[in-house]
């Protein structure tokens, strides 16, 4: 109804370089302040009030300023955005509703004034608005509601010219446009009409699990990116700030090792607010530009919806606001040691059941947990713990959200969201894959390891790299190590000939450069080489292990199929794995033809959850079912004999079986006084 307000406040605002009709979208900050309050009962204007605003970054334009008719010395006279604002609630407060009693609501042209200009603004210099600023009425929209079949209407002006109003009295101080405002309102409220159901702006986001089944509009949704890699999802409203975001509607992106990539899907509640999202597209994030564009309903979906229903219990507390994320945890960390970890002034929602601690398919911990907090003020006491010590290691804390628990969740109970590992087996094919068998292994350090590589360096650049002690290489002996994505790590293992050369050529060429990058060269074994390639990680301080491999009912290391698409599938014997000598008992091998190949490395890429990587989290393992590491070539599983007129002698197995059974049998034995050995 017509009195459900007492007064309108037809509001008004320009910035610095901008009119609001072109869109303040260069973050220009506000110059001029005009309000025209009408009393609604008498339709009277009770009085205007025009305030400049002293700019604190922006450099205004002359010219513009010229035309809002404000000179450069009232700009340095004038208060402040924040004491301007104090002045209008003042206002609010003592002349239009001393007793508290009497409504007032907003009235502007257009979203862009409040939505896109002043709370933007507001956000960024960390003030806060009177609450009569979290409700208006759309000037442009009303004017729709009395004239639905007029088109064409832009500005204020195109109002004034249909409803006949004369603006030939108006003066240019920069209550023009507030005046043609408050003309039309008189106009729309002669004619009868109700202001009622004004429009609202979120005060914060809401967080919480998102509906599973319910639609999503893809012309509601955009994707974020260029996000600071530690923003949280209220980082991501507070960008949006004047924005209507929906429950649970910002998901910020992991990458394939559970980190933040710095990409976030937002789910807007109109399609009128995502294309003002847009217009926000490479405005600034404290130092760093945000690129917007628009999302699909698919994307938003495929990262909050389908939590499992552990995740959804924990999400759906109502008790719950806040989420924090705990990374470190001992395997064997209890609810009791959590909650005795954060301590009485701490309270976690719930006790025990306000925790969700992230396993493994099989049940194992991985050393991660969310836990939810009553408030924000609790959250920050409990984010102030970060890196403090539970039993002998310390916790990682971080901020967390609904959709980056729905994701973690669905990472480690199923397969990952976004697509890792090896590129598929078409690029693949491209790359010379070495066998398993050709790789030397024992504890003689005769093998070096090369880090720091440039990630462009090939094979003939090693060897222009170590110089004349590239003679002393084993054919096939150059093995780059590649990342998850088949490119080159700046990694790579070489196998010299014997020890000595080994220790020379660390010696020699350790920090020796390579281009513009100086590169690190260390002496290793062969166990030490391939502990490396299936997964565990070298230094000066020795070996990390690798987590366990999942093993085939065989016996046989499980790795994914996509490693070893090139190899024909062979189940090795059962009972003959633990028979085969070990290299230790072996004589060394014959040396393979000299063909140098680029080794895709054998051990399956880890996941973590994000934000970045722990440094007490080990690779994780996920098995391809029904898959079994093929054995080497039947052709090169050889019996040899020592040399003789005719050269070496050998006797070749087609049968993996055979051959095994051979070497069980006759390697430890003399044939004819001559020396034998596997290769």
């Amino acid at each position: 109804m017509a009195a459900a307000h007492k007064y309108l406040v037809v509001f008004y605002c320009a910035t610095a370089n901008k009119t609001l009709e072109d869109g303040p979208m260069d973050e220009d900050e506000i110059v001029l302040i005009v309000w025209v309050v009408i009393d609604v009962l008498t339709n009277q204007i009770v009085g205007p009030c025009r305030n400049v605003v002293q700019p604190t970054l922006t450099q205004p334009d002359p010219d513009h300023l010229s035309e809002l008719g404000i000179d450069f010395q009232d700009l340095i006279k004038a208060g402040n955005l924040s004491e301007t604002l104090d002045q209008f609630k003042q206002y609010i407060t003592t002349e239009l509703n001393p007793n508290g009693n009497a409504a007032v609501c907003l009235c502007t042209d257009g979203q862009t004034t409040l939505r896109q200009c002043l709370f933007p603004e507001v956000c960024n210099k960390n003030m806060e608005l009177p609450d009569c600023f979290y409700t208006f009425f759309d000037l442009r929209k009303e004017f729709k509601k009395v004239y639905p079949i007029v088109n064409e209407i832009t500005s204020t002006k195109d109002m004034a010219k249909h409803l006949g109003i004369d603006m030939s009295s108006a003066n240019n101080n920069g209550m023009v446009e507030c005046q043609i405002m408050a003309a039309v309102v008189q106009k729309l409220i002669e004619k009868g009409h109700e202001f009622k159901n004004p429009e609202y702006i979120s005060r914060k986001l809401e967080t919480g699990p998102y509906p599973k089944h319910e639609i999503v509009d893809n012309e509601t949704v955009v994707k974020v990116r260029g996000l600071p890699w530690q923003s949280s999802d209220q980082d991501v409203a507070k960008f949006f700030r004047g924005l209507n975001i929906v429950k649970g509607g910002v998901a910020l992106c992991l990458n394939a090792q559970g980190r933040r990539n710095g990409e976030a899907i937002v789910r807007f509640a109109s399609k009128e607010h995502r294309d003002l999202g847009l217009k926000r597209h490479k405005r600034h994030m404290g130092s760093r530009y945000i690129e917007v564009y628009k999302g699909t309903a698919e994307d938003f979906l495929k990262i909050v919806a389908d939590a499992s229903h552990e995740a959804a219990n924990f999400l759906s507390r109502s008790d719950g606001h806040v989420i924090v994320k705990m990374r470190g945890l001992p395997f064997s960390a209890t609810p009791k040691e959590v909650l005795e970890f954060f301590g009485e002034d701490c309270l976690v929602s719930g006790g025990e059941d306000g925790m969700l601690f992230v396993r493994y398919n099989d049940g194992r911990s991985t050393g991660d947990a969310f836990v939810l907090f009553p408030t924000e003020e609790i959250a920050l006491t409990a984010l102030k713990k970060h890196k403090d010590m539970m039993r002998e290691r310390y916790i990682e804390l971080f901020r967390s959200t609904a959709a980056e628990v729905t994701q973690v969740i669905k990472r480690y109970s199923s397969l990952p969201l976004i697509p890792s590992g090896p590129p598929p087996p078409t690029a693949i094919a491209q790359i010379p894959i070495l066998p398993q068998h050709v790789i030397t292994s024992g504890s003689v350090r005769n093998c070096i390891r090369l880090r720091g590589l440039p990630f462009a360096a090939k094979v003939e650049d090693i060897m222009m790299f170590l110089g004349e002690y590239a003679d002393a290489i084993r054919p096939a002996g150059i093995h780059m190590v590649l990342n998850q994505q088949g490119r080159p790590s700046g990694d790579c293992f070489i196998q010299m000939t014997n020890e000595t050369k080994a220790a020379q050529t660390a010696g020699q060429c350790h920090r020796k450069h390579m281009g513009e990058r100086y590169v690190e060269v260390f002496q290793c074994s062969g166990d030490e080489m391939n502990f490396v390639l299936m997964g565990g990680t070298l230094n000066r301080n020795g070996l990390s292990p690798p987590g366990q491999p999942p093993i085939s009912p065989n016996g046989a290391i499980t790795p994914p199929n996509q490693y070893f698409s090139a190899f024909p599938t062979a189940m090795q014997p059962t009972g003959l794995i633990g028979h085969i000598p070990t290299s230790a008992q072996m004589p060394s091998r014959v040396p393979a033809p000299t063909t140098y190949y680029t080794t895709q490395p054998m051990y399956i890429p880890p996941y973590f959850p994000s934000p970045p990587i722990s440094p007490n989290t080990g690779p994780v393992y996920y098995p391809a079912p029904n898959f079994t590491m093929a054995p080497p070539d039947p052709t090169a599983v050889q019996l040899q004999y020592g040399a003789t007129a005719g050269g070496p002698a050998c006797d070749s197995y087609v049968m993996y079986a055979a051959a095994a059974h051979a070497v069980l049998e006759k390697n430890l034995q003399n044939l004819c006084n001559t020396e034998q050995q596997l290769v």
